[in-house]
């Protein structure tokens, strides 16, 4: 049979010790994992302008091709991912599990300088690449106007 000992009444709570106990606990909300943002369904990216054409790089290592959906719906365009879980029957037991299932969702706005019927995307060594075309640019003809 377990002892138990209550110290004091049980459910008797203070003010003092509910601020106590709130103060104590504001030190984690400045931890690195809380502010972390890849934690809260963000991806890193980058964006590079070249000459002919923007690039979002998006860094998704251990999804699969088919976890991806792009979608441009009038001057937003979207990136997300979504990995589901496998589970096969085995009869191993397992110790620890630190591979989570994730999923994220990116948006973008376009401007009118890139051609939304020119998007490609391919996945690379744990890397998505997002290639968008800008816009031809037509550039008047110069000519000279002559005074009347």
């Amino acid at each position: 049979m377990t002892n138990v000992k209550f110290n004091g009444t049980p459910f008797e709570r203070t003010l003092t010790s509910l601020v106590d106990d709130f103060i104590t606990e504001i030190p984690t909300l400045f931890k690195p994992e809380v502010k972390n943002p890849a934690h809260k369904g963000f991806v890193p990216v980058n964006i590079t302008e070249k000459e002919n054409e923007y690039q979002i790089e998006v860094v998704a290592p251990g999804f699969d091709k088919s976890d991806f959906k792009i979608n441009l719906d009038q001057q937003v365009l979207t990136i997300s991912g979504d990995q589901n879980e496998t589970t096969a029957a085995t009869t191993d037991k397992t110790i620890r599990k630190e591979f989570r299932t994730r999923s994220f969702k990116r948006t973008f706005t376009v401007d009118d300088k890139v051609d939304t019927d020119k998007i490609e995307a391919k996945y690379v060594n744990g890397i998505l690449i997002v290639t968008i075309q800008k816009k031809e640019t037509t550039k008047t003809a110069s000519k000279d106007i002559e005074v009347l």
